[in-house]
C-alpha cells in the first residue's frame, strides 16, 4: 500500500469520487487554478475541468447556499470553506436549510452535501485561523460531523461522506495535513460514519479523543507504557452521531476516563461524552471523569509560546493520565 499524508489522502479521495460519479462537483475559494490554500485540490481542475472543480467568490454564505441548491437538484457538491474560522457566515444555510431538508420533506428529499473545512490551532494562525468549530455543528440534528485523524480514515470517511444522502460537515485538522503519514489502500473503500476506532488497547485508563489530539494521546500512552500504565485510546472519528457503544465499552473496561479535546472546555464535545458515561456507565467508574481541553480563551494567541502554553500537549496529557491512573 502507498504511504500518504493526510493531505494526499484527502486529494486522493476527492479524485476517486470525481472519477466515480459525474454528479460530484467541488467548489470553493481558490480550489481550482491554485489548488487550494493547502493544495488539497492541486491538479484536480486540470484533470476534471472548471465545470466540476469550481473557483467561487470569497463568500461563504454564497458557497453554502449554492451547494444546498445544487444538492437538491441532482448534484453532489463538496464545498470547501478555506478555513473553519470562515464558516460562520454560512451557518444559516447549513443549519436552517441543509440540516432541515430531510425533516421538512417527511423523508422524501435528501441534501447530499459535504462541507469541508480545515480546523484547529496552528502557529501563527492567531484568532482567525485556529478555531475548533465542531461543537457548534454537533448540536444540530440532521447533520453528520466527521473529524478524522489518520490518512486511512481521512480517505475512507471522506468517500463515505460524499456518498451519504444527507449533509456532512467534514473537518480536517490543518496541523495533520503534512505531519501525519500512513498506509492507504489503492482500493475503493469507505468507513462507516458514526463508528469510533480503538487505536490502542489498554487496561488501566482510557482516553477518548479525536483529530490532532489522537496523536498526542498515542504518544502519551507510549510514554506511560514504560511506567507500566496501560492506556486505551479511542478515536471517535465521528462527532455526530457519537458511537455510544464504543464510548461506554472503554469506560466500563478501565473505569477511568480522560476526555480530550483541543476545543475550549465550556460547551465542548467532552461535556456530551461525560454525560453519556455518567448516565450509562457510572457504576463501572473507579474515578471521576476528567476533561482536558483548551482553557476558555476568546482566541488563539499569535505568540508561539503562549499558544503552546494554552493548548493540550503530550506532557499535559501524560500528567493527567498518570494522575488518573493513580486515583
Amino acid at each position: 500500500m502507498p504511504t500518504l499524508t493526510n493531505l494526499e489522502a484527502v486529494r486522493t479521495a476527492l479524485a476517486e469520487e470525481l472519477e466515480r460519479d459525474e454528479r460530484v462537483i467541488l467548489m470553493g475559494e481558490d480550489i481550482g487554478v491554485h489548488g487550494g490554500v493547502f493544495r488539497t485540490t492541486d491538479g484536480l481542475q486540470a484533470r476534471f475541468g472548471a465545470s466540476r472543480v469550481i473557483d467561487t467568490p470569497l463568500a461563504e454564505l454564497g458557497i453554502a447556499g449554492i451547494a444546498v441548491g445544487a444538492a437538491m437538484t441532482g448534484l453532489v457538491p463538496v464545498a470547501e470553506m478555506q478555513f473553519a474560522d470562515y464558516i460562520h457566515p454560512a451557518f444559516d444555510q447549513i443549519v436552517n436549510e441543509a440540516a432541515k431538508v430531510r425533516y421538512r420533506s417527511g423523508g422524501d428529499w435528501g441534501c447530499p452535501l459535504v462541507i469541508r473545512a480545515p480546523c484547529g490551532a496552528v502557529y501563527p494562525g492567531g484568532l482567525y485561523h485556529s478555531q475548533s468549530v465542531e461543537a457548534y455543528f454537533a448540536h444540530v440534528p440532521g447533520l453528520k460531523v466527521v473529524l478524522p485523524a489518520t490518512p486511512y480514515d481521512m480517505k475512507g470517511l471522506l468517500k463515505a461522506a460524499i456518498r451519504d444522502p444527507d449533509p456532512v460537515i467534514f473537518l480536517e485538522h490543518k496541523k495533520t495535513y503534512r505531519a501525519i503519514k500512513g498506509e492507504v489502500p489503492d482500493d475503493d473503500y469507505t468507513i462507516p460514519i458514526g463508528v469510533a476506532d480503538l487505536k490502542r488497547e489498554g487496561s488501566d485508563v482510557s482516553v477518548i479523543t479525536y483529530g490532532l489530539m489522537l496523536h498526542h494521546a498515542l504518544a502519551a500512552a507510549e510514554t506511560l507504557a514504560r511506567e507500566d500504565i496501560s492506556v486505551e485510546v479511542l478515536d471517535l472519528r465521528t462527532l455526530l452521531p457519537l458511537d455510544r457503544d464504543a464510548i461506554l465499552a472503554t469506560a466500563r473496561k478501565t473505569g477511568k476516563v480522560l476526555l480530550l479535546s483541543e476545543d475550549t472546555l465550556t460547551g465542548s464535545i467532552t461535556g456530551e461524552l461525560a454525560a453519556i458515561i455518567a448516565e450509562d456507565a457510572f457504576t463501572s467508574l473507579d474515578a471521576p471523569i476528567r476533561r482536558l481541553c483548551t482553557p476558555d480563551s476568546a482566541g488563539m494567541p499569535y505568540n508561539q509560546g503562549q499558544l503552546e502554553w494554552l493548548l493540550p500537549n503530550v506532557e499535559k496529557i501524560t500528567t493527567a493520565l498518570r494522575d488518573l491512573a493513580a486515583y
